[in-house]
C-alpha cells in the first residue's frame, strides 16, 4: 500500500469572488444574530411583563453593542470553523477551511484564525497579492474550493 501525502496547491484555492462573498455573507449573518438576540430578548421581557429587560435591550450604548457584536463574531467564527470548517457564508459559496495537508484544522488554529479576523480592514487582506487572507497565514490554513478539493484528494466528502 502506497502512503501518498497530500498539500493543499493554490489552484484549489478558493477565489477572490468567493472570498469576498464569504466576508459579506458571514457578516451578514452575524448581524442577523444579533439582531434576533436583541429582539428575543425584548419579546421575552414583553411576554413575561419583565419590562426591565425590554427596556435594558432597547436602550444598550452603542460600545455595549459594539462588545457585544464581538462576542457574536468570535463565537460564530470560532464554533462553526472548529465544528464544520465552514460558516455559513462558505456553506452557499461551497469552500471550506483546511490544513496544507488537506485536514481540518485542529482547535487551535481556528482559534487563531479567529482573532486574527479583529485585525483592523483584515477581511479585505485577501485581495491583495494572494488569495490567503491574514487570518490564513497567522494560521496556516487555507480556504478552498470543497468540489474540486474532495475530487483531487480522491475523498467522497470532506473528512
Amino acid at each position: 500500500m502506497k502512503n501518498t501525502e497530500f498539500t493543499v496547491t493554490d489552484d484549489l484555492w478558493a477565489t477572490r469572488g468567493q472570498r469576498f462573498m464569504n466576508c459579506i455573507l458571514d457578516l451578514l449573518f452575524v448581524h442577523i444574530i444579533m439582531i434576533s438576540i436583541g429582539t428575543t430578548v425584548i419579546i421575552f421581557g414583553d411576554i413575561t411583563n419583565n419590562y426591565e429587560l425590554s427596556n435594558w435591550a432597547e436602550s444598550t450604548s452603542a460600545l455595549e453593542r459594539f462588545f457585544f457584536w464581538i462576542l457574536i463574531l468570535f463565537l460564530y467564527y470560532f464554533l462553526t470553523e472548529s465544528y464544520f470548517s465552514i460558516t455559513f457564508a462558505k456553506y452557499f459559496t461551497k469552500t471550506i477551511v483546511v490544513t496544507k495537508n488537506g485536514s481540518r484544522p485542529k482547535i487551535h488554529f481556528v482559534f487563531i484564525r479567529t482573532l486574527s479576523r479583529f485585525i483592523p480592514l483584515e477581511c479585505l487582506t485577501f485581495l491583495w497579492g494572494d488569495f490567503r487572507g491574514l487570518h490564513d497565514l497567522f494560521s496556516d490554513t487555507y480556504v478552498v474550493r470543497k468540489y474540486e478539493f474532495n475530487h483531487k484528494k480522491g475523498a467522497i466528502i470532506f473528512p
